[in-house]
């Protein structure tokens, strides 16, 4: 498919070479022609010159042909400008802007432009690291409504059923992965001490819901 990718910064740059890797035709937007060496050599794709809210850049860069647009400029205005264009005036069918101010990401998710919020996911990948043990919390919704929790089950919940699981906690299981294999399991399957187990629920029960996985469950 044809991508197109406003800003040759690093992120523009590596997405770039990735997408060409795996076999994509691509187009990279920038304002600045100095950026176009962050490619290297072997980037056979399109470099426009201008900016990637221009309908006539954009036209250059094959938007009319185009199946997806990122916007990784360094600009949060800049970026969100172009996705909208991208997606309301051409009607490309896959936009992702990056943006670094979390609340505007979260506008942008309901008016239905994923976003990528920089500081926000960088700081939860940071401390996902630094303290694995402690941090359950996988992803977040932008709005802050949805989360999907690791759970990190006590010793006692080893044979109960999924569906305890899930009416003890109000969580829904999402997926468990077993010895590097990963399912959707059945409400009547079983858990192993050696699951880790992914649920989806409300962010404002994460911790009363962690709290009682922590524990035995009750009426065993």
């Amino acid at each position: 498919m044809r991508v197109i990718i406003m800003g040759c910064g690093r992120v523009g740059a590596s997405l770039a070479g990735a997408l060409e890797r795996l076999g994509h035709e691509v187009a990279v937007i920038d304002k600045n022609l100095e950026s176009f060496r962050r490619l290297g050599s072997d980037f056979h794709g399109d470099q426009v010159i201008g900016t990637g809210f221009d309908r006539d850049v954009l036209i250059d860069a094959g938007i009319e042909r185009a199946s997806a647009f990122a916007a990784v400029s360094s600009g949060d205005n800049s970026n969100i400008i172009s996705a909208r264009v991208a997606r309301e005036t051409f009607g490309v069918p896959r936009v992702v802007a990056r943006i670094y101010d979390s609340k505007r990401a979260a506008v942008y998710e309901r008016l239905g432009i994923p976003t990528v919020a920089t500081v926000p996911w960088t700081t939860d990948r940071f401390l996902r690291l630094l303290v694995p043990d402690g941090d359950t919390e996988m992803w977040r919704d932008p709005t802050g409504t949805v989360t999907l929790l690791r759970l990190p089950l006590h010793d006692s919940w080893k044979e109960h059923s999924v569906a305890k699981l899930q009416d003890m906690t109000g969580a829904r299981v999402a997926f468990v992965s077993r010895s590097g294999v990963t399912a959707v399991p059945a409400e009547n399957d079983s858990l192993r001490m050696v699951d880790d187990v992914y649920v989806a629920t409300s962010s404002a029960a994460t911790r009363d819901i962690t709290a009682l996985i922590a524990n035995e469950p009750k009426g065993t």
